[in-house]
């Protein structure tokens, strides 16, 4: 793998970004997918599998299952493009671009903050926020939820085992027409719910998941 960094460093107009090399592995990529990043950054968009294996001393095989890797991993992206009536298949690094330019952002925001909501989160999911997600939690907060309220959301999508934030959004937005603002709140409306599923005798489980440490 050295090598081949060598090879890219030698070659006097490669560009390595320091933000990329410094923060690979929050990307969920190994060394050797790092270095077809590098490839791809420092060469025409025009996706050509064979020059890669050459310049790169890799497999064909080996080069495709790369860039699948980097496409399912939503870092790159393969489009087809009709030039001057030929289908050629192109390579598009927005995706990752938008993934660095988030990863600042969290940087910035975790000086200020020890444990953030992101992080929360993150934890909480076992995965890496998407930008996208980075977003709707940013509006919620725009939104006037408090952290602790979103937080109370969080734990209530996982205790159902849901982890997908419309689902979030839909409890949150529930609580607001119920004017619930605090934890108080979310218990008080919790415990209504639960005596009323008693009065009509369904079987009811309690779980304190509120105050679980």
């Amino acid at each position: 793998m050295v090598d081949k960094v060598v090879k890219l460093l030698k070659n006097s107009t490669a560009n390595i970004p320091k933000l990329l090399l410094f923060n690979f592995k929050e990307l969920k990529i190994d060394e050797k997918e790092l270095i077809i990043l590098i490839y791809i950054m420092n060469e025409e968009s025009l996706f050509n599998p064979k020059k890669m294996s050459e310049d790169l001393n890799y497999s064909l095989e080996e080069i495709l299952t790369f860039v699948s890797e980097l496409t399912s991993k939503d870092l790159i992206k393969v489009e087809v493009k009709n030039i001057k009536n030929v289908r050629e298949e192109h390579i598009t690094l927005d995706s990752l671009y938008n993934k660095l330019a988030f990863l600042v952002v969290k940087d910035e925001t975790e000086v200020t903050n020890e444990t953030t909501l992101y992080d929360i989160f993150e934890k909480e999911f076992g995965r890496t926020l998407s930008p996208i997600e980075y977003e709707i939690i940013k509006g919620w907060e725009e939104s006037d939820f408090t952290e602790e309220l979103i937080t109370l959301a969080l734990k209530e999508a996982v205790y159902n085992g849901v982890f997908r934030l419309n689902y979030i959004d839909k409890i949150l937005f529930e609580w607001k027409k119920k004017n619930i603002k605090t934890k108080e709140d979310v218990m008080k409306n919790n415990q209504d719910f639960i005596s009323k599923r008693k009065q009509t005798k369904e079987e009811v489980f309690e779980y304190d998941w509120l105050n679980e440490n």
